[in-house]
């Protein structure tokens, strides 16, 4: 840092040269990102709301009326209007905030010493992170031949230590659904915390089923069903960054809060202190804004151009992985690796990202690529050599 300060111009000047480094949603060349272009309407809720700190909320009593006012909506969307829960940063908060929330409620219950979870090997990462973090040993499930989560390996795996299960509505890499009412049941039957980690689907999956489409149940119509995830910043529109966590019963977050005791509120549970409240602005003013309507044309339109992208790697020398569920579309090739495909449609500028499990190209078709942006990578993917 300079002694004395530089102008007004000559920072914006620095800016735009940073920026010009940046890739585009708007262009249509990332193609392996779940995340999109904020919608207008919440980048201008964001930045009216910059100041707001909802970790210390007895002072911007406006927007923690609009965190409770998001939370009762997102929990309408996910079967259970009277839920209780935050918006946060995104999906690694919330699944690390439910991962906690399950170990401190089986911890009640009985003292455990080993506590143990159990996911799905399709499961994200961010599993992994809560593990570390909360001391917890993690097991992986199989999957099935559709890469859904195995559920006689979660029987197996299920043991008096076990606090918590974990299905995904909507994976990061193939985005399938495992099979959640089954779960639901397991989890009752044996007295387990069961977690959806809808970061992804959660925003689509409910306007596609109204729209018609076939998807199984996921959500807290479920009664094993304890806790949710849902990132806004995803499907839902919102500037990054946006997530959202939701609980069936307010116990749940109860069960890991901690004494603020010079804060306005007197107890606090999130993981993050200092907590924006920019991001709940966004989301109240988009889920507003779009109502169902906008956000069933949004997730429709993503299969439509789903649909055009996965019939042309079928009509080509590539080969889907799996039919797409969700808006996403992962392949192969005899005659590449998904690296070397990788790396040959990075020279044309376009951003895929591999799956590890199987090891594939994985494309996102967000709402932000459009059929042209598919027509042209279609014709430069049919010419790699």
């Amino acid at each position: 840092m300079e002694n004395k300060g530089i102008s007004h111009e000559e920072v914006l000047q620095s800016l735009r040269q940073f920026k010009k480094l940046d890739m585009t949603h708007k262009s249509g060349k990332i193609l392996g990102s779940m995340c999109t272009c904020p919608h207008p309407v919440g980048v201008e809720a964001y930045k009216m709301f910059l100041e707001s700190n909802l970790g210390d909320p007895g002072l911007f009593k406006g927007t923690q009326k609009m965190e409770d006012e998001v939370i009762t909506m997102l929990g309408e969307l996910l079967g259970k209007r009277d839920v209780s829960g935050h918006i946060i940063t995104g999906g690694t908060e919330a699944n690390i905030m439910a991962m906690r929330a399950a170990r401190n409620s089986a911890q009640h219950k009985r003292h455990i010493d080993e506590p143990e979870i159990i996911v799905p090997k399709s499961a994200h990462f961010s599993f992994k992170k809560a593990a570390d973090m909360l001391c917890l040993n993690l097991h992986e499930a199989e999957l099935d031949d559709d890469y859904r989560m195995k559920m006689d390996s979660v029987r197996e795996l299920i043991t008096e230590n076990t606090v918590a299960v974990v299905g995904v509505a909507g994976t990061t890499e193939l985005g399938k659904i495992d099979p959640i009412a089954e779960l639901s049941e397991l989890c009752l039957e044996r007295d387990i915390y069961l977690h959806v980690d809808a970061a992804f689907g959660g925003f689509s999956i409910p306007f596609l089923k109204e729209a018609g489409h076939d998807f199984p149940e996921f959500d807290f119509g479920l009664e094993g069903v304890c806790s949710i995830t849902i990132d806004p910043h995803k499907m839902g529109l919102a500037p990054i960054p946006t997530g959202g966590i939701l609980f069936r019963e307010k116990k749940y977050l109860e069960a890991m809060s901690v004494k603020t005791p010079y804060l306005t509120k007197d107890r606090q549970a999130t993981i993050v202190g200092t907590r924006t409240g920019a991001s709940t602005a966004a989301t109240w003013a988009l889920m507003k804004y779009m109502g169902r309507e906008g956000y069933t044309h949004v997730a429709e339109r993503c299969m439509e151009v789903t649909s055009i992208l996965a019939q042309g790697i079928e009509e080509s020398d590539f080969k889907l992985v799996t039919q797409p569920q969700l808006n996403v579309v992962a392949f192969t090739s005899d005659e590449m690796s998904p690296d070397e495909i990788s790396s040959k449609l990075k020279d044309k500028g376009w951003a895929v990202s591999i799956a590890s499990y199987p090891r594939a190209v994985r494309i996102i078709v967000m709402p932000h690529v459009k059929e042209e942006h598919v027509e042209t990578f279609l014709k430069d993917l049919n010419e790699l050599e």
